[in-house]
């Protein structure tokens, strides 16, 4: 079937002609040291830096995802218990989602999990439980903390974005193992809570920059240089509680893009009182270089104005500090809206009401932002201490 006969003589068919002509065509390509797909290929992933395997204890003094390093991606989600549930039965949910919980975050599927291979590869995955007002009441908590914050003047609170009785923050640094463990815990939790409110947030893609670089935020902005370190003394005596719990307070800041695009580079830097290139006051050189607001310009003004954002941040009273641990959202556009984006803006500390209300109140006051930033949701968790293995979270307070 390769050649054509004519007499005696003998052609090559057109068919055989061009296989013998690939043919030497691959010869030479190999001759001059160029490996075909088949013979470079190698196994997927074979040089890859690969971190879907990493893990975070779940067990502890400390619930993760507070001290641990940022994840990628993260979802927060609020419920609302159903009428009926009570004492027991908040038992009951928190021993069924600490379960979950601890298997997920170690790359173990869920019981009754139907698609248990989207669990094995956690990526850092951290669940946290908070809780509100409600649910601390019933588990004989301290509610002192746990309530909503004093009206601010800049706020336009949305109630869809307000409150609800427990919070799961899930976080990870790949979004599929966010989803899986999100829906999860939510079909544990389906019998007795509702879901109030769902924010999902993120940074940096893993990998794209050093690990310790500050975020930015979607103004372009280096967001949260002042912050406090885990594992310093500072933090453990402003974050921590003697009993190893915390409190949460979760902030949705709108950010209007569109006007934020009419101000010129200038503008922008004097309304946070930093540079947007590396983050550093504008009094310095490096992002974590001390601000100087006592320096004047040559026609004297403050190079750091009053209503500058660091300048409102800070306190004089080293106990008003925060630990902030903020994510972007940025929700699909509709209409002639071109984006719905802003901050998840989440705050760790002792005591809401000696940190952060006085810290917000001065930003309330006198802030540049509040031009271009709009706080429409707003919530308070009480944060327990973590547990031990075979414990719940929570377990502290319903066995007190």
């Amino acid at each position: 079937m390769g050649a054509e006969r004519s007499g005696t003589a003998t052609r090559p068919s057109r068919r055989g002609l061009l296989i013998a002509g690939a043919a030497s065509g691959l010869g030479a390509v190999a001759a001059l040291g160029i490996e075909s797909l088949a013979d470079s290929a190698s196994p997927p992933g074979a040089s890859e830096p690969l971190h879907g395997q990493e893990t975070i204890p779940f067990y502890g003094s400390h619930q993760a995802g507070i001290a641990t390093a940022p994840q990628a991606y993260a979802a927060y989600i609020a419920l609302t218990l159903r009428d009926e549930v009570d004492r027991d039965s908040v038992q009951r949910l928190l021993r069924i989602l600490t379960d979950d919980a601890a298997r997920l975050t170690q790359g173990r599927e869920a019981l009754a999990d139907t698609e248990p291979e989207l669990a094995h590869l956690p990526a850092r995955l951290t669940v946290t439980f908070g809780f509100g007002s409600r649910i601390a009441k019933l588990a004989g908590a301290s509610t002192s903390e746990v309530k909503p914050l004093p009206e601010f003047g800049i706020d336009r609170l949305e109630q869809r974005w307000c409150d609800g009785d427990l919070l799961l923050h899930i976080a990870a640094d790949d979004r599929l193992t966010v989803s899986h463990a999100q829906r999860m815990l939510l079909k544990d939790a389906r019998s007795f809570a509702t879901v109030k409110w769902t924010q999902a947030g993120f940074r940096r893609a893993r990998g794209s920059e050093a690990s310790s670089t500050t975020m930015r935020n979607l103004f372009g902005q280096i967001d949260g240089t002042s912050n406090l370190a885990p594992g310093t003394q500072e933090f453990n005596q402003l974050v921590w509680n003697k009993d190893s719990s915390t409190t949460m307070v979760l902030r949705r800041i709108r950010m209007n893009l569109e006007t934020w695009d009419e101000l010129d580079r200038p503008a922008r830097e004097f309304s946070v009182g930093r540079t947007l290139d590396n983050g550093a006051p504008l009094t310095g050189a490096l992002e974590h270089d001390e601000p100087d607001f006592r320096r004047l310009t040559v026609n004297g003004f403050a190079v750091i104005g009053d209503q500058a954002h660091i300048r409102r941040a800070r306190s004089e009273n080293p106990e008003e500090r925060i630990y902030r641990r903020a994510y972007n959202y940025d929700e699909p556009p509709t209409g002639e809206n071109i984006s719905d984006s802003g901050l998840i803006f989440v705050s760790y500390q002792k005591s809401v009401a000696k940190q952060y209300v006085p810290l917000q109140q001065r930003l309330d006051q006198l802030d540049a932002l509040n031009q271009w930033t709009t706080p429409i949701g707003s919530a308070v968790f009480l944060i327990p201490p973590g547990c031990q293995e075979h414990g719940f979270i929570g377990d502290t307070y319903f066995t007190a």
